[in-house]
């Protein structure tokens, strides 16, 4: 059966073409959404008057993908997942999760337009290409971390604390804590500052 498609459709063709398709798939699924016509005397006639439309709506759609594809390439995500061995997560990170992450930064994008093979399954940084149009595909980086670890350069809010009184208690001595104090302050650099030290 010969249908002319309304919209691009991933391995079909671009809006306005003329297809060949199987009749089951025409009747039961592409035409009942709407997505083709048939391509009778009647509607390849209405096809032309229509071409100069359907040109012009492409081209904005092309506009408007561009525009999107612009912030999105500047777009990075980042997932927390508990790990186990070799750096594999209990779970995955997949296409709803980008789609739910992408929507908390504001951008609209449809899951099936996320192009990922397979959910993610392991740490690491990825690249991802969203699909906004044929032409279109920009890529946005996911990156994966173990939510058990800090990550590299950063320390944990416990040392960090520790770190920042004894950076205030040399300030305002001057010197480091004197012979009386030395105990203490091995058992402070153990532990967190108890609560008779206030």
């Amino acid at each position: 059966m010969e249908v002319v498609l309304k919209e691009d459709i991933e391995n079909l063709g671009h809006m306005g073409d003329v297809v060949k398709v199987k009749d089951g798939y025409a009747r039961n699924y592409l035409l009942p959404r709407g997505l083709v016509v048939l391509a009778n005397n009647k509607n390849l006639k209405a096809l032309e008057h229509e071409q100069r439309m359907i040109s012009q709506r492409r081209e904005r759609l092309t506009k408007e993908a561009q525009g999107i594809s612009d912030k999105l390439a500047g777009v990075s995500l980042e997932f927390t997942a508990k790990v186990g061995e070799e750096g594999r997560l209990f779970g995955s990170v997949t296409t709803m999760d980008i789609e739910k992450a992408l929507k908390e930064q504001g951008f609209e994008v449809e899951r099936r337009r996320i192009v990922l093979d397979a959910p993610i399954k392991n740490v690491g940084d990825y690249e991802v290409p969203i699909r906004l149009r044929p032409e279109v595909t920009p890529s946005i980086k996911v990156k994966v971390m173990s939510e058990d670890q800090p990550e590299a350069g950063e320390v944990p809010a416990e040392a960090a604390d520790g770190e920042a009184e004894t950076a205030s208690a040399e300030a305002v001595g001057g010197e480091a804590p004197s012979s009386e104090g030395e105990e203490g302050s091995a058992e402070g650099d153990r532990n967190e500052p108890s609560a008779t030290s206030e």
